[in-house]
């Protein structure tokens, strides 16, 4: 493609756009990783990171993607041969249960429509059955990113407590973190899993782990292999302020930056921002006459948008239309949902404006791609935002 005046507009729901103030804070010296800046930089990143998943328990921080972070979370809790509760929520729900598989867990996989977040109601029905409580772990994806479907957390943990079993509950909260209200002690999460480059908005390459008191007893007991991803080894040298092994140094000095403009904002009007956000976009959506894939409006992802293309088909030549027209990346449709849906993504280092040049975009692409709408949705979006 040549060249295009004017910034790229990255509007897929993660990698999100990186602040200014993010990218000058990595573009450091690397310093010494076992000297006292670098205890200073990583204690000041331990004890943001605890704030933001509302724990007063460790946070784990791995240089890996949110894949990695989804192994340490399996591997330092379970055994060969465990089984685990999982939800075909989307494309990202069944990666993880493919991983689950390879390490050798049974995995008892609840079907879904990827229009639906979990069912508080099933997850209970389904440990109320386990008598024998041979289900080791709840594992569910809060925003799933494939489908803008958000999980209700707070009613499955309560549904877990009803039937009083024992199961330890992993969250994935890698496309949430940072931009939905998530309460990892409140809520008695087991492992809460997260990654850098969707809410906190940086760069990929930080994977998070929050750990309950629960899960690092069971951890003790844990039999699946784990090495690098060892939360025994972390914590010890974590105590201390270090890592085991060569940290992501210029990444943690983007985290220590990241948590910063989150508390400047204040992690409440972040989470109102989104929510906002959110709804411009589906008012906007409403007005040009398409479906939301999400069906159940108390599962609306506040971060992204997945519009459901008429007649099903033709996403993936839209979104060409839109990148070379308007230097603008849409998200494309991932697994069952490919060429069938395109991604709105509203999250991280966003404003009115950010929301109001995307859905201009989004608008205009139609027209040129001769797609069936109404026109009016951004007029919609700029008066609800006006008005709010």
């Amino acid at each position: 493609m040549p060249n295009q005046s004017g910034r790229h507009f990255l509007q897929i729901p993660g990698p999100t756009n990186v602040p200014e103030r993010v990218l000058r804070a990595m573009a450091k010296p690397t310093i010494d990783h076992r000297g006292p800046e670098f205890k200073a930089l990583a204690e000041t990143c331990f004890a943001g990171c605890r704030r933001v998943f509302k724990t007063k328990n460790p946070v784990i921080i791995f240089a890996s993607s949110g894949t990695g972070a989804w192994e340490a979370g399996l591997v330092n809790t379970l055994s060969p041969g465990d089984k685990v509760l999982m939800f075909e929520t989307g494309h990202f729900a069944t990666l993880w249960k493919n991983m689950a598989l390879r390490l050798g867990l049974e995995v008892d996989f609840v079907p879904g429509d990827w229009r639906h977040g979990v069912d508080p109601d099933v997850v209970e029905a389904k440990l109320a059955e386990d008598r024998g409580h041979s289900i080791k772990s709840v594992n569910v994806v809060h925003n799933e990113t494939s489908t803008g479907c958000l999980s209700r957390i707070a009613e499955i943990r309560k549904a877990i407590d009803r039937t009083g079993h024992p199961a330890l509950f992993m969250v994935d909260t890698i496309s949430s973190l940072g931009s939905v209200d998530f309460r990892h002690d409140e809520w008695a999460v087991d492992v809460t899993v997260g990654c850098s480059q969707k809410g906190l908005m940086l760069p990929p390459g930080l994977g998070f782990n929050a750990v309950s008191d629960k899960a690092l007893a069971v951890s003790k007991k844990a039999r699946l292999p784990k090495s690098y991803w060892s939360w025994e080894e972390q914590l010890s040298s974590n105590k201390t302020g270090f890592f085991p092994s060569s940290p992501a140094t210029n990444l943690l000095y983007g985290l220590r930056e990241s948590l910063s403009i989150l508390e400047e904002e204040g992690l409440e009007e972040v989470y109102a921002r989104h929510r906002r956000h959110g709804e411009a976009t589906r008012r906007a959506l409403k007005v040009w006459g398409l479906e939301n894939l999400c069906l159940n409006p108390a599962e609306y992802s506040p971060i992204l948008t997945t519009v459901l293309m008429p007649g099903e088909k033709g996403a993936d030549a839209y979104r060409k239309e839109v990148l070379e027209k308007f230097n603008m990346s849409l998200g494309s449709g991932l697994g069952l949902l490919k060429d069938r849906v395109f991604r709105i993504g509203h999250l991280g280092d966003f404003n009115d404006l950010t929301l109001i040049g995307t859905l201009g975009g989004v608008e205009m692409g139609f027209a040129l791609a001769n797609i069936p709408h109404r026109k009016g949705g951004v007029q919609a979006a700029m008066d609800y935002l006006t008005a709010s």
